[in-house]
């Protein structure tokens, strides 16, 4: 093992000659930093009945940034080095040529600690990993005989950070995350179809294998596969439709939230630029992005450029009160970051980003909001999607939804989609449910080619007038 391996990563920079470096390429600038990262991940896929994959990966580097006005340079490489530091200095300093800026304050600290400094690769064993995805192809199995296919998957990583400012100032942060996922497939009288369930957070594996949190998951998958094996083909045409809570939430998260971010609204892209103070929503609606919440996939002690991260209100009874935002825009906007700075890895430069995005919970019953239906759908697991973030149109295929007509839940639907955009949905909210709850730690965010996983959640919501496709 290296020595880069092993030695803390500030020791790595000042051993580089870092700090006369970075004051160096920000002389000028406004903004910057130096970001190095150590990480390490494994995945483990049981499928058809055999371990199908084992991989591990490891990788680190650093990025080093110069904002200068609206103008960004960034250069990265997978060794710390003061020769290679020293290159990736002047390839982004490229960004402030013929500018004279004041360089930002740096971003305040926090005692805040918001998940362990865990280790998931640790443990358990190898062998014992194995072992428990075999198990739980045999629970489900020998649960159902119209079990035909199994999938379950294990994913764990460990990243180490440290942000480096020009006088020498580092924030650091251990980021452990895990993921776990059951797919199952049960088929009768030769139909087939496919039900999943997962979850995960910034914690190790012992609350999701040794709790037996992963039967429970395997249960949920199943039982979803069952519903659907009855599904009869959704209805068409525009409908009320139920959002239940939790997952469902990923609609809000991609056809509102990415328009809530910082740079679209700088630009002038997004369908909520310069609104701030208008009503945007029906009154009750309240959305906000937490960052702080103990253990949760999206949560971040501080974000990619240093910033704690906090509890943003984006929404407030159905008025537009703030974006989110990292330093960079958040100067340009002459306001406050919110602890939204994110980036993929080193070698990717930050950009605001959700972290735990949801809607706060209403006064009503969720029975009360379904038996409200004289015709509709009502919705409770969405699978893939896509949206415009500039016009919030957006396209999502169910994967658990039924028919509800006067009130009745009549049967499972099987092909459902449901299509709007997100600025009008939000003024077509007509029923706020009292059961807001977060995912149970799966999602994963996609902007300018980067992911990041994040967290999404809503109580039951009734919306008015969106178009179901379906099968007839």
């Amino acid at each position: 093992m290296t020595d880069q391996a092993l030695a803390p990563l500030s020791e790595l920079a000042f051993a580089a000659g870092s700090e006369a470096i970075l004051k160096d390429g920000l002389h000028h600038a406004d903004d910057g930093e130096l970001f190095l990262e150590r990480a390490r991940g494994e995945s483990f896929v049981w499928d058809d009945g055999r371990l199908k994959s084992a991989s591990y990966d490891s990788d680190g580097g650093f990025g080093l940034r110069v904002v200068a006005g609206e103008a960004a340079g960034y250069a990265h490489a997978n060794e710390i080095s003061s020769a290679s530091l020293t290159r990736a200095s002047k390839a982004a300093s490229i960004a402030k040529r013929g500018h004279s800026g004041t360089l930002a304050l740096p971003p305040v600290r926090t005692n805040a600690k918001l998940y362990s400094d865990a280790d998931p690769l640790a443990a358990p064993a190898f062998e014992a990993k194995i072992a428990t995805l075999a198990q739980i192809d045999y629970y489900l199995r020998e649960k159902d005989p119209r079990v035909v296919q199994v999938s379950v998957s294990l994913a764990a990583s460990r990243k180490e950070i440290a942000i480096m400012r020009p006088d020498g100032d580092i924030r650091t942060d251990i980021r452990p995350l895990v993921r776990v996922n059951v797919s199952v497939t049960a088929e009768k009288y030769g139909r087939r179809e496919t039900g999943s369930a997962g979850a995960g957070g910034r914690t190790d594996y012992s609350q999701w294998i040794e709790a037996g949190h992963l039967k429970a998951l395997a249960d949920e998958a199943l039982r979803i596969a069952l519903v659907n094996l009855d599904a009869v083909p959704a209805p068409v045409g525009e409908m009320d439709v139920v959002l239940g809570p939790g997952w469902p939430g990923i609609l809000l998260h991609e056809a509102v939230g990415h328009g809530l971010e910082g740079d679209f609204n700088r630009k002038g892209t997004s369908a909520f630029s310069g609104k701030i103070g208008q009503r945007v929503a029906s009154p009750g609606v309240t959305v906000v992005d937490d960052g702080t919440l103990a253990d949760r996939r999206g949560s971040l002690t501080i974000d990619d450029e240093g910033t704690p991260t906090q509890r943003t209100v984006l929404i407030e009874d159905g008025i537009l009160v703030g974006y989110l935002q990292d330093r960079m825009n958040a100067r340009l906007m002459g306001v406050v970051p919110t602890g939204n700075g994110r980036r993929e890895s080193y070698a990717h430069s930050p950009m605001p980003r959700m972290t735990n995005t949801m809607m706060e919970s209403g006064a009503l019953d969720p029975n009360e909001i379904i038996t409200s239906l004289k015709r509709g759908i009502y919705a409770t697991h969405f699978g893939g999607g896509s949206v415009d973030i500039t016009s919030g149109k957006f396209v999502f295929q169910c994967t658990e939804a039924y028919l509800v007509e006067n009130g009745k839940i009549i049967a499972p639907v099987k092909g459902a989609s449901l299509i709007g955009d997100g600025p009008t949905s939000l003024t077509k909210i007509s029923m706020i449910g009292n059961d807001a709850t977060l995912d149970h730690g799966v999602g994963t965010c996609g902007k300018a080619g980067q992911s990041v996983p994040v967290g999404v959640g809503q109580p039951t919501l009734r919306i008015g007038g969106l178009t179901v496709g379906g099968a007839g």
